[in-house]
């Protein structure tokens, strides 16, 4: 049952925001309340189909006193009984404390792991997985710092994906993902485990991180390009270090003014990224479930190509069409892992 105290709070709120906006707020006053509004709106709409739904039950159950409506009564019964309990869990769904991160856009880093050569093939492998999920919603997949080896793979990767709700749909890939398949250099063909770390970091704003200048140590460095004579020889790269955390980043576009720019917002979102994780830390240290916790230590999933199968160790789901999510149909995978997670934050909510 949802405590009644609560949707009536929720509605008074919802109610407060709609006439602060019509009596005209202030320029910077009214972005904020429109932005509670539009993230109430959906809650209130579902609290508005509940509270239909119990209207309607109590009315159905008054007709049975009226032997004229008895029977169209009985009949009704049962169909808005069985309806409650689909709509309380939505409605309660809701309720859940929204991540305000969900709807930014993210950093996709990954780095192999162990497992050399094939590792770093395996990485390039993720990559490409990642590419075609984010072309298949219709994001864009914006790669500003590659390292490629020579047969083929990635020493380490940096992209920046935009669109709807990227940071929500990706932020469970965060973790160590194991390969399980016999190298294409194998000639004994034996199976082979290795590794790549993936990280998804949401975009940090202007005002989620202030960097002092002093700080941050900038150097200019010779980009690499292409090789021989058309290799670029301009002092473009930026290298940015932050010299509290010790955090090291590159960018080596053609603009050096553009390659300051990316480092700089890829250093506030690993700086953004510690203190969300600082702060979840402190939240959920007693908490032993790792969905959704970002750390980036932990064997989350295994690709094991010999039998076919993806396996994800955090819910114990395994699919047989290992070759489907490769080519990037993560949905199945995903949609399990936030119906997991919003399962965890219900079952606390109980508690």
């Amino acid at each position: 049952m949802v405590p009644q105290e609560r949707l009536e709070q929720i509605l008074q709120r919802f109610q407060f925001l709609e006439a602060a906006m019509a009596d005209g707020a202030s320029g910077a006053d009214i972005a904020a309340l429109a932005k509670e509004y539009s993230d109430l709106r959906p809650v209130v709409q579902q609290i508005e189909t509940y509270r239909g739904l119990l209207s309607d039950l109590a009315e159905a159950r008054a007709m049975l006193a009226d032997p004229d409506m008895k029977a169209l009564a009985e009949e009704e019964l049962p169909v808005l009984k069985a309806r409650l309990p689909g709509v309380e869990h939505a409605l309660q769904l809701t309720l859940l404390p929204k991540d305000e991160a969900d709807s930014r856009p993210a950093m996709l880093e990954i780095r192999p792991g162990t497992g050399g050569d094939e590792a770093a093939l395996f990485a390039g492998d993720l990559l490409r997985m990642y590419q075609r999920y984010a072309e298949a919603r219709g994001w864009k997949f914006e790669i500003i710092e590659e390292q490629p080896t020579e047969l083929g793979g990635i020493k380490e990767v940096v992209a920046h994906i935009k669109g709807d709700n990227v940071f929500a749909r990706l932020k469970y890939e965060s973790g160590v993902h194991r390969v399980q398949r016999v190298p294409t250099t194998e000639s004994g063909g034996r199976i082979h485990t290795s590794a790549a770390t993936v990280a998804v970091l949401p975009e940090a704003e202007d005002v989620d991180v202030q960097v002092d200048a002093n700080d941050i140590r900038i150097d200019t460095m010779r980009s690499s390009g292409a090789g021989g004579q058309h290799v670029n020889t301009t002092d473009s790269a930026v290298r940015i270090t932050h010299i509290p955390t010790g955090i090291v980043v590159t960018s080596s576009e053609k603009s050096q003014h553009r390659n300051r720019e990316i480092a700089m917002q890829v250093l506030k979102t690993r700086l953004f990224d510690l203190e969300r994780q600082r702060v979840d830390s402190e939240r959920s240290a007693s908490r032993a479930a790792q969905v959704g916790s970002g750390d980036r230590s932990e064997r989350i999933r295994t690709y094991n190509f010999p039998q076919g199968r993806m396996t994800d160790h955090r819910i114990n789901l395994t699919l047989y069409k290992l070759d489907q999510v490769m080519q990037g149909d993560l949905d199945e995978v995903i949609d399990a892992l936030t119906a997991d997670d919003q399962a965890r934050m219900l079952a606390e909510m109980g508690t």
